[in-house]
């Protein structure tokens, strides 16, 4: 499945007049209306926010500049949230099945034992367990939504992946490289131990990593034993490290594994951490790939340069058929010029009446 990302949203609160609060009432700003949802300034501050973080992550030198290019486009991403999100409910579309998947993946990625566990880590660090939940839900349902409606619809063809690898060649050259995956039984001392002895650790985990790989030698799965066993950071991805180039690796590791076959597998090979395994799942031949071996990538770079018009373009119509309206101040960049305006004092009678029942129809009124 293709994604395409949207801001992330929170509930909001309405605007009442500070004559009917207390003192100590914090008002919400209403920033936009979509249909029978709202968008909140503290939510627009929040999507700011987040903007600058990732900015900040992706290019820390030019943070400012990417900032103020995408900032404009806050607004759009929020109300474009709202109607994909309530596009999902007409679809019947609930992910909850699809959350439940993603939370697990996280409890295993984090080595918790269980569910309880992976919300008290959430709370440890000032996160809502139901806000994560509802991050996620969301997500998957924005996901599904644009994968029906817009991705289902994007046809390529073999002529224009043809005229695409022909283009971008130059682009495609490569060095020799391998991927490798690791399985590592750690010798560190655990926290806490203090009568640990380490050659005794170092015994246990030899033993143990010789186990494991007469387990793979006699066929189990490298992948599905680095996940239950590897005490490496990539447990988590069945072991995978990714793409190494020649010169990348320490020299004894690259004569080692370069001489490899794909699906090959080390031997226990020590390490200042403790035992490793590598397996060795490609090994790429310098030069231009075959068309064949890089049709994929193909075919996603073609859907993402197809994918982007036809989901402005549908998010254009969703807002045809929407009712928005902004507070003074605030603009939508993805706003349709056929799309229903707010209502003005001086309206006619019967545009306000048509206005008035697309409102009570969309459940506003």
């Amino acid at each position: 499945m293709k994604t395409w990302s949207v801001a992330l949203g929170l509930l909001a609160v309405a605007l009442v007049p500070s004559s009917l609060l207390g003192a100590d009432t914090v008002i919400e700003e209403i920033v936009a209306r979509v249909n029978n949802s709202i968008i909140t300034r503290s939510e627009y501050l929040r999507s700011k926010d987040q903007l600058r973080q990732e900015a900040q992550q992706q290019d820390a030198v030019n943070v400012d500049k990417v900032v103020a290019e995408r900032e404009k486009d806050v607004l759009r991403d929020l109300i474009d949230q709202q109607l994909l999100l309530q596009k999902g409910a007409d679809l019947g579309i609930t992910a909850d099945t699809e959350v439940i998947k993603r939370l697990d993946e996280m409890r295993k990625q984090m080595k918790l034992d269980s569910m309880e566990e992976l919300e008290k880590a959430a709370e440890a660090q000032g996160v809502s367990f139901e806000e994560v939940k509802q991050n996620i839900r969301n997500s998957i349902i924005t996901q599904q939504v644009i994968g029906r409606e817009v991705g289902s619809r994007i046809s390529i063809t073999k002529d224009e992946e043809q005229k695409f690898y022909e283009d971008h060649k130059a682009d495609m050259e490569r060095p020799e490289q391998i991927r490798l995956s690791e399985l590592l039984i750690s010798t560190d001392k655990k926290p806490g131990n203090d009568s640990d002895d380490e050659q005794q650790r170092v015994t246990v985990a030899q033993a143990k990593a010789t186990q494991l790989l007469q387990q793979i030698r006699e066929g189990a799965s490298f992948e599905d034993v680095a996940k239950k066993n590897s005490n490496g950071p990539t447990a988590a991805q069945g072991g995978d490290l990714g793409y190494f180039k020649r010169g990348t690796l320490a020299k004894e590791l690259e004569d080692k594994t370069f001489a490899m076959k794909p699906g090959e597998v080390s031997d226990t090979i020590r390490t200042k951490q403790g035992f490793v395994i590598l397996k060795v799942s490609e090994h790429q031949q310098p030069g231009i790939p075959a068309f064949s071996e890089v049709e994929p990538r193909i075919q996603d770079a073609l859907y993402m340069q197809k994918v982007q018009p036809a989901l402005r373009a549908y998010m254009m119509k969703l807002r045809e058929d929407a009712y928005i309206t902004l507070a003074q101040g605030y603009s939508d960049t993805g706003a349709s010029p056929n799309q229903t305006g707010p209502v003005e004092t001086t309206a006619k009678e019967a545009g306000a009446k048509d206005l008035k029942k697309k409102k009570k129809k969309l459940g506003i009124l």
